[in-house]
């Protein structure tokens, strides 16, 4: 009967045990995915701003450009109106300063790498801030959507942080060639990129 006894004791601090370490697993299995999960959503971070576009040098060309920063890509959106139908350079500049009626308070494009003008993405080399044409429409409306992973808003890497420029409609197109401009002509729109 002690035998039986002893035994009965024996299983049941056995089948004690094992359910505390079940527990214990359990639980470091959970702090580790909450750890996981917590990392992840810090990496998921989304900023998006949003700003104006005013006229300049006497036109009526105004609209809306967005950037959103997400996953080390930063995705520009613009609606742009009271273009002349055809094609527009659309170029970031290296100061958020709209303040010059003409627009040449934002300087010239931002070059932060020093390459010359060119096509975005074109070997040979191009600015940080030639993001090409737009094209409007009949009723002078034209549409932008980029996306890269060489721009970011706000991070301590000063040839990609667009805070601090400007978002400049010319009244031109670029022709990819012209040093260092690209022929693009007058500044019709101008947005100060703030935090």
């Amino acid at each position: 009967m002690k035998k039986i006894q002893i035994l009965s004791l024996s299983l049941l601090l056995f089948a004690s045990y094992s359910c505390k370490e079940t527990k214990k697993e359990g639980k470091e299995a959970m702090d580790e995915i909450e750890s996981k999960m917590e990392k992840v959503t810090e990496n998921e971070e989304v900023k998006v701003l949003k700003f104006s576009m005013e006229p300049k040098s006497g036109s009526d060309v105004k609209g809306e450009v967005t950037f959103t920063e997400e996953n080390g890509t930063v995705r520009m959106e613009a609606t742009i109106t009271g273009l002349t139908p055809g094609e527009h350079a659309i170029h970031i500049h290296e100061k958020a300063d709209c303040s010059a009626e003409d627009g040449t308070s934002t300087g010239g494009h931002w070059n932060p790498t020093h390459a010359k003008h060119g096509k975005w993405g074109d070997p040979e080399g191009y600015h940080r801030g030639d993001i090409g044409n737009i094209t409007a429409d009949a009723d002078g409306t034209a549409t932008l959507d980029f996306s890269t992973d060489e721009w970011c808003l706000g991070c301590e890497d000063e040839t990609k942080n667009l805070i601090g420029k400007a978002v400049i409609v010319h009244e031109g197109v670029d022709d990819f060639e012209t040093q260092p401009t690209g022929a693009a002509g007058g500044r019709v729109s101008c947005a100060g990129i703030i935090k």
